[in-house]
């Protein structure tokens, strides 16, 4: 089996002798590309606003860095989504699909779980000695990164929010789930499912991942959802030529993807978790997880991300989040977009099932203050969003 007989041999440098310039290069995605690119034999270099944590595994790639954005004569230039109705370019999309077409590729991609599904992915075939190749919207901890250029398989994270993933073909796809998150990308939730189906359409070989039961053994994370994504991990490495024996407890030891249901620390009896979740079936699934992790009260920090998410989805976020023991809500992350009027954070606040212990909080620091105020030891405490919620986790244990 393919996994048992040690990694292929390492495939010629096939973007030897381009000079690619990366508009956008501090973000999750375009640094990943630029770091495969480099490693395939490109010179690469970039611009972005400010420095990301990111960039650091582009030591000695030509960077710009400052409030608008800088395009190099003489390269080819690559721009990020968020760039790409200003720039002249190559969309990401296009020079994704390029580099899936350079390497036997698996595709994970869905409304929630793809992160952590590529990620576990991923570390099964590194620890297996298989020397994949990957590119993962977040951190890995246990890889060392969210990129790698091995000479085995190429696991990349695929995404339907500016439709990325019609692009790619792909040997292997995964797809953990189909739900409408993206409000100003698609009118509705039968468009998104059409992007996926003429999508897969093109792909050999398919994991519907919400056909799968969830695994059964136990897993370094908690959460049905990571069950779930377990089980789909599996059926694509099993595509893959590893037998899901010889899979299963090494993916027994995934602790699991950066801002993903992450420890951040324990202070007077209190623990922390910091968690991506910016989705309403997200919400619920990590408190549903927390609930597996603690006898005590389960109290949630949450920035909402996206004036449109908000808008369109406030009482779905309400119903979620009052699983949870009490509930502080904060201002909402404007991300790229710009303010809607009579759009806010307090939508989500007055959503909240009555009765709940809840608070408002215009900015992080207030919200850390007021959560750090009700916990008590034994309690666990979530930070919850896609912005920079995760900075309020320190300013909480600090408070203890």
């Amino acid at each position: 089996m393919h996994g048992l007989e040690g990694a292929p041999a390492r495939p010629y440098l096939p973007l030897d002798g381009r000079r690619i310039w990366f508009v956008g290069i501090g973000g999750a995605g375009l640094s990943s590309y630029a770091f495969l690119a480099r490693a395939w034999g490109a010179e690469v270099g970039g611009w972005d606003r400010v420095e990301t944590p990111y960039l650091r595994d582009l030591d000695g790639v030509e960077l710009e860095l400052g409030p608008d954005p800088v395009v190099r004569d003489g390269w080819e230039t690559v721009v990020s989504t968020a760039y790409v109705d200003r720039i002249q370019g190559r969309p990401r999309a296009d020079f994704l699909a390029e580099l899936v077409s350079l390497q036997r590729s698996i595709v994970v991609s869905g409304a929630h779980g793809k992160t952590t599904t590529a990620g576990m992915i991923a570390f099964v075939l590194a620890e297996l000695g298989l020397d994949p190749a990957y590119l993962i919207g977040g951190e890995i901890p246990q890889l060392g990164g969210n990129a790698a250029a091995g000479a085995g398989w190429l696991v990349v994270e695929g995404d339907e929010s500016d439709r990325t993933i019609e692009a790619l073909r792909p040997e292997i796809a995964v797809v953990t789930n189909v739900e409408l998150d993206h409000h100003t990308t698609f009118a509705s939730a039968a468009e998104v499912e059409e992007l996926f189906e003429r999508w897969l359409a093109q792909v050999p070989q398919v994991v519907p991942a919400w056909k799968l039961e969830p695994v059964s053994f136990e897993l370094a994370i908690p959460g049905e959802h990571n069950r779930r994504n377990a089980a789909a991990a599996l059926a694509a490495l099993e595509l893959a030529g590893v037998e899901r024996a010889v899979a299963e407890p090494v993916l027994a030891r995934f602790r699991g993807a950066g801002r993903r249901f992450e420890l951040m620390g324990e202070r007077g009896g209190v623990t922390v978790v910091d968690d991506y979740a910016h989705h309403p079936s997200e919400i619920a699934a990590t408190i549903a997880a927390a609930r597996e992790r603690t006898q005590g009260r389960v109290l949630v920090l949450f920035q909402p991300h996206l004036y449109s998410r908000t808008r369109h989805l406030a009482h779905e976020f309400g119903e979620a989040l009052s699983a949870a023991d009490a509930v502080c809500v904060t201002e909402i992350y404007r991300a790229r977009e710009e303010p809607i009027e009579g759009v806010g954070g307090k939508l989500v606040l007055d959503a909240l099932r009555p009765g709940l212990l809840a608070g408002w909080a215009p900015t992080l620091e207030d919200g850390a203050a007021i959560v750090g105020r009700w916990a008590r030891g034994g309690d666990l405490v979530l930070t919850l969003g896609a912005g920079d919620v995760d900075r309020a986790a320190r300013l909480i244990l600090e408070s203890r």
